[in-house]
C-alpha cells in the first residue's frame, strides 16, 4: 500500500495502486504523490529512461487512479521528506496504467483550506479520502472493535434487535414507515432498543449488547444526528456498580485503543450535587465547581453583604472561578457585569453579578480573604459572586435548582471565552489528564411538565426506583397533576455516564415486578387501558419470570468525536445529515411517486 514502504525495501520491485494527489512536471522528471488510506508515496518517471512513459505521466491530474509498477530506491539526503513514514524513498516507475480518469474535483482532498460544510457534505465521497476524515473513521472502526471485543469475552452476546417495531411515542418523535400489506398501519424505527433488551433478559441471556442504530426525529446539534449509534447493553441481576464497571471497562479498552490511558473507577456524584456545584446533569470537571459563600462567611459578614446588593438571602450565593484566565480589563468585567451573553439565560431579570473583586475586597475584606483561601483564588484567575435578586418572586422550592443552573451557563459560557487563555479546557485529545470521567446518580424519577401540567418519568417509565422511596410513591399515586407533588422527591436508580461536561450515556436498572411498573403507569396518570395499548406485549412478558435486570446505552459517535478532537459529529458519522436533516449527497429526503403513495393508501397534505 502507498504508507508502507520504507528504507529497508530498497532495490524490490514493488505494484502501487491509488489517487494522484499531486503531480509536479520538473521537465525530464514527473513526480508524482500517490495516495491510498495507507499514506502517500512519491513516484518518479524519468524521460531519459523511458520517454514513453514519462508522456503517459504528463497526461495524469489530480485524483486520476492509477497502478504503477517500478523499484524502490533511496532518496537522496537533500530530498528526504521527514513529514510523511515513506520520505526516505520514492518508487522509480517502470510501468504505468491509467485505472480510471476523473473530472476536477470542487475540492482536492490535498488542500489546507477546505471549503464550507454544504460543499464538503455534498461531494462527501471526496471529503472521506482526506487524510484526516479516513484517521477518523479508522479510529472510529478501532474504537468499535475494542469494544466488542471486550464486551464478548466478558459474557455478552452480541444480538440484534428489529428495526420495524411499534410506535411507543414517549421522548423524541419516532420516524414512521408505512406498511403496505397492512394498509394505514405503520412501523416505527426504534429511538433505542430499550424494550426488546429487556425482553432478551426475561428470554435468559443474562447479558446482551449491540452497537446499533438508532432514530430520533428530534431538532439537530453539533453533538446530534437523526440517525447515531449506541453502545446498547443489558445485565441480569446487576447492581448499579456492576453496571459501571463493565462501561468503565470497555471505555478503558477504547480510549486505550487510541493511545490514551484513563483512571478508572470514575468518580460519583448525585444529581443534586451536580446541580449546585456545577449547574447542570453533566459536569465539566476539567473547571472548578460553583463554591457557596455562605461556607466561607460568618453570618454577620453575610448580612451586610446580602444587603448592601439586595440579594435573596434564601438563595445561595454561588463563586464562581475560571482558572488562569489571566489579567481581565476593568471594561471586560463591566461587560460580564452587564450580562452580555447570559441575555440568552434571562439571567439579567434574575441575577446580580459582581465581578469588581477589587472593590469586593475593599467593601469587604475579611469575607473576600476567606473567600479567596476557600476557593483557592490565584492572582490570574477570573472570579465573580452571582446571587439571586431580592425583586425575583419564583417560590424557593423551585428557584435553587433554577438559580444554580443560570450560575452554571456563566460558569460554561465565560470558560469558553476564556479558552484561549486557559489550558484546562481546550479541546480534549492531548492526553489522558485532559479527560475527566464522572458518574451522575440518583437522578429525580418525575419531572414536572408545566405545558401538559402533569408529572413525566424523567428516564423512561422503565426506571425502578430507590426502595427507601417506594413509600412515598404509594403514597402520592393521586397526586399526577400536582406541581407541588411529593412525587418531584423520589430517586431513580438512573445513572449518566459524563466526560469533559458530555454525557456519553444514560442507563438504569429496570421494575422487573408488574406490581411496581403498574404504580409508575399509576403516577404518571397513565390508565390501564392506554399502558395496555402502548406497551401491552411488554407488560405481559414481566408476568412470565422476570429477573431483576439494568442496563445502560452510550454514544459511539460522541466517543468518537471526542478522541478525535472534533467540533461536530458530522466529523466521525460517514454520511451525516445537516442541521435540516437533510443528506446533500444523495438528496434525502424526497417526495416519493402518486403510484408509491396509493400503493401505501397515503395521501399528503403539503
Amino acid at each position: 500500500m502507498c504508507g508502507e514502504l520504507r528504507l529497508s525495501d530498497g532495490g524490490i520491485p514493488a505494484v502501487l495502486m491509488g489517487w494522484v494527489n499531486r503531480r509536479r512536471d520538473l521537465g525530464n522528471l514527473i513526480f508524482l504523490d500517490v495516495r491510498d488510506r495507507s499514506g502517500i508515496t512519491q513516484i518518479v518517471f524519468n524521460k531519459e529512461r523511458d520517454p514513453g512513459l514519462h508522456a503517459k505521466a504528463e497526461s495524469l491530474r489530480n485524483e486520476y487512479v492509477v497502478a504503477v509498477v517500478g523499484t524502490v530506491k533511496q532518496r537522496d539526503p537533500s530530498t528526504v521528506n521527514p513529514n510523511i513514514p515513506t520520505g526516505e524513498v520514492e518508487l522509480v516507475a517502470e510501468q504505468l496504467r491509467i485505472l480510471n480518469d476523473s473530472r476536477q474535483p470542487p475540492f482536492l482532498p490535498g488542500e489546507s483550506v477546505l471549503p464550507n460544510e454544504e460543499m464538503r457534505l455534498k461531494y462527501r465521497y471526496i471529503d472521506l479520502r482526506r487524510d484526516v476524515m479516513q484517521k477518523n473513521i479508522e479510529l472510529r472502526h478501532s474504537v468499535a472493535a475494542s469494544i466488542r471485543n471486550y464486551l464478548s469475552v466478558h459474557g455478552f452476546f452480541e444480538i440484534e434487535t428489529p428495526f420495524m417495531t411499534r410506535s411507543t411515542p414517549e421522548g423524541a418523535r419516532d420516524y414512521l414507515v408505512p406498511s403496505r400489506v397492512q394498509p394505514g398501519s405503520f412501523y416505527a424505527l426504534p429511538q433505542s432498543p430499550q424494550m426488546f433488551k429487556q425482553i432478551l433478559m426475561i428470554s435468559g441471556f443474562d447479558r446482551y449488547f449491540q452497537i446499533v442504530r438508532c432514530f430520533r426525529d428530534e431538532d439537530l446539534r453539533a453533538d446530534r444526528q437523526p440517525e447515531f449509534t449506541q453502545i446498547d447493553l443489558e445485565m441480569s441481576y446487576p447492581q448499579q456498580q456492576q453496571v459501571w464497571e463493565v462501561v468503565e471497562g470497555f471505555l478503558t479498552a477504547a480510549f486505550k485503543t487510541a493511545g490514551h490511558e484513563i483512571k478508572t473507577p470514575f468518580p460519583r456524584m448525585s444529581y443534586d450535587q451536580a446541580l449546585r456545584l456545577y449547574g447542570n446533569d453533566k459536569p465539566d470537571l476539567r473547571l472548578p465547581p460553583m463554591m457557596d459563600v455562605r461556607q466561607a462567611g460568618t453570618p454577620g459578614e453575610l448580612d451586610e453583604f446580602t444587603s448592601k446588593f439586595k440579594i435573596r438571602k434564601d438563595l445561595p450565593v454561588q463563586l464562581i472561578r475560571i482558572p488562569k484566565a489571566g489579567d481581565i480589563s476593568g471594561t471586560e468585567r463591566r461587560t460580564i457585569g452587564t450580562y452580555g451573553a447570559y441575555q440568552q439565560a434571562q439571567a439579567a431579570s434574575f441575577i446580580q453579578l459582581m465581578t469588581d473583586t477589587k472593590r469586593f475586597a475593599r467593601d469587604f475584606p475579611a469575607l473576600s480573604e476567606k473567600l479567596i483561601q476557600s476557593a483557592k483564588i490565584e492572582p490570574d484567575d477570573l472570579w465573580l459572586l452571582a446571587g439571586a435578586l431580592q425583586t425575583d418572586a419564583t417560590s424557593t422550592a423551585q428557584s435553587v435548582e433554577h438559580f444554580c443552573a443560570r450560575c452554571g451557563f456563566l460558569r460554561l459560557d465565560l470558560a469558553q471565552k476564556y479558552a484561549a487563555k486557559h489550558r484546562a479546557f481546550e479541546k480534549t485529545g492531548q492526553s489522558e489528564k485532559d479527560f475527566k470521567f464522572l458518574w451522575v446518580t440518583d437522578f429525580p424519577m418525575f419531572e414536572w411538565d408545566a405545558a401538559a401540567r402533569r408529572w413525566n418519568p424523567a428516564h423512561h417509565p422503565f426506571t425502578s426506583l430507590h426502595e427507601e422511596d417506594m413509600a412515598k410513591l404509594e403514597a402520592n399515586l393521586d397526586t399526577v397533576h400536582d406541581p407541588a407533588s411529593p412525587l418531584g422527591e423520589i430517586r431513580a436508580l438512573a445513572y449518566d455516564v459524563v466526560l469533559n461536561g458530555t454525557e456519553l450515556g444514560s442507563g438504569s436498572i429496570r421494575i422487573h415486578r408488574q406490581d411496581i411498573q403498574k404504580k409508575i403507569f399509576q403516577a404518571l396518570g397513565m390508565s390501564e387501558e392506554e399502558a395496555k395499548s402502548r406497551f401491552g406485549f411488554f407488560l405481559e412478558a414481566l408476568e412470565y419470570g422476570t429477573p431483576p435486570h439494568g442496563g445502560i446505552a452510550l454514544g459511539l459517535d460522541r466517543i468518537v468525536m471526542i478522541l478525535a478532537g472534533a467540533d461536530s459529529l458530522r466529523e466521525v458519522i460517514p454520511f451525516p445529515k445537516t442541521a435540516r436533516a437533510v443528506d446533500l449527497m444523495v438528496d434525502a429526503p424526497t417526495p416519493v411517486s402518486e403510484a408509491q403513495l396509493k400503493e401505501l393508501g397515503i395521501k399528503t397534505t403539503r
